[in-house]
């Protein structure tokens, strides 16, 4: 048994991290997402490996067993909202790590223009200014599942939430 206190990593690094081609795809995808380090796009891709090893394994499986597990895989993508509703195992196996990072919070509160720039959707997210559905959510790297997306707004507490007796003046 390891150390209660230390847990155990859920990413792995790349196999040839000192390639030229992987280092700038690395810090394209870290400036375009706004990441904090390279360790958020490892976890991003290992989690995207993890369901296309998933997929894989399923194509190996009887008919009758494959169409159930299928379709419970291809239904919990499409409530991540990372595929779209009629998806196959053939889409789950082009998934990318962009895929993923798509529907972190930070880059939907960017999209949905609560905040100017992709560093300070996290700063707001971070500072407990963005909330959904009424609660707060203070972590950047959350994934926001299909049916949260449209409750993604200010905190009822935020300075930024515009009130109606504000507008009113």
């Amino acid at each position: 048994m390891g150390d209660p206190r230390k847990s155990k990593r859920k990413w792995m690094g790349p196999s040839h991290p000192w390639r030229r081609e992987i280092l700038q795809e690395e810090i394209v995808l870290v400036g375009k997402y706004g990441l904090r380090n390279k360790r958020e796009l490892w976890l991003a891709k290992t989690i995207i490996r993890r369901f296309r090893h998933q997929a894989r394994r399923l194509l190996a499986l009887p008919e009758d067993i494959r169409r159930r597990e299928e379709k419970s895989l291809l239904h919990r993508l499409y409530q991540m909202g990372i595929l779209p509703e009629n998806a196959t195992l053939d889409d789950i196996l082009s998934l990318t790590a962009e895929d993923y990072l798509k529907r972190r919070l930070q880059t939907i509160v960017y999209q949905k223009g609560l905040a100017k720039t992709i560093y300070q959707a996290r700063q707001l997210i971070v500072h407990g200014h963005i909330a959904i559905g009424g609660r707060r959510v203070n972590a950047p790297g959350y994934i926001v599942w299909r049916d949260e997306e449209p409750l993604i707004d200010y905190a009822p507490t935020s300075p930024f939430k515009v009130r109606p007796e504000a507008e009113a003046k």
